[in-house]
């Protein structure tokens, strides 16, 4: 399944099916499967979703609805940094040991199609292609072999960085975490159709050009191992989600450096998942 969160044209927030270019809307069932897509997730009920009569529910085109980041509301936003070899060398750094871990908060995020925004302290920003995995159940000391049992799904995720802010200090957080600078979606894929996320291709495009492109087999350490760390030193929630790190080709490290601007479109392309799409407009003064 594809699952998605979005606000329909009354203002009301649902949860529905994505299939094409139209969503089936679960209002009518939302009640008895928890509300949101974070507590259908905690509830365990992905099942019961999957035996709903789609032919039965109210459909949307999905240019009559706004699609909302996949998990608006996640408990925490663990975002990996330096995963992939390729970035690991255009950032001249050395080959790490243990992931690293910077966090995002939930205002930072914004939807398929919905607009990324410069901040007007800032023009450096920059896009970070990456799969992000949403965790099913509640994981604490997971090894990595049993990792995947925890996994509700996957989706496509646009770190967007403000470069400047980021490099003002060794640690990330500032500069990972203005308003709507990074994008989530389109829509939650169940893992089982991803048999196995470490045999993904993502493509990053900018005006349509490929910025980045990389096979996930590549991560230095991958969603198993991810898991593992992560619920070591926290324990990991229902709709928590672990956005697992970018590949290289970065604006940052480009001669000369590209930033995203005003008009332009950003899309995440992820095998198997679908594309994020994401216009740029600067933040209103």
């Amino acid at each position: 399944m594809k699952l998605a969160t979005f606000r329909r044209k009354n203002g009301e927030v649902s949860v529905g099916i994505l299939s094409g270019e139209m969503v089936a809307d679960l209002s009518p069932h939302l009640d008895e499967l928890g509300g949101s897509l974070r507590s259908i997730i905690a509830a365990g009920a992905l099942d019961k979703v999957a035996s709903v009569d789609v032919e039965s529910l109210q459909s949307y085109p999905l240019d009559q609805v706004e699609l909302l980041p996949v998990i608006p509301d996640p408990g925490k936003i663990l975002c990996i940094g330096i995963n992939y070899a390729t970035h690991v060398k255009e950032t001249g750094r050395d080959m790490p040991v243990h992931p690293m871990v910077f966090t995002r908060f939930a205002d930072s995020q914004v939807g398929h199609n919905q607009p990324i925004v410069r901040p007007f302290v800032s023009h450096k920003l920059d896009f970070e292609g990456e799969l992000a995995v949403v965790v099913g159940k509640t994981a604490r000391h997971v090894k990595r072999e049993n990792a995947l049992e925890y996994v509700a799904g996957y989706s496509c995720y646009n770190d967007g960085s403000v470069r400047d802010y980021q490099k003002h200090t060794i640690q990330f957080v500032p500069g990972k975490n203005f308003p709507q600078t990074g994008g989530f979606g389109p829509s939650l894929v169940t893992k089982d159709e991803i048999p196995d996320p470490q045999a993904l291709h993502l493509v990053t495009r900018l005006n349509g050009e490929v910025m980045q492109e990389t096979d996930t087999s590549d991560m230095i350490f991958d969603v198993g191992a991810l898991i593992e760390y992560c619920s070591t030193f926290t324990e990991l929630a229902p709709g928590d989600v672990i956005v697992s790190g970018t590949t290289g080709g970065v604006g940052a490290f480009r001669e000369p450096p590209v930033w995203m601007k005003p008009g332009d479109v950003v899309e995440i392309e992820i095998s198997g998942i679908g594309i994020l799409r994401n216009t740029i407009i600067d933040e209103e003064r």
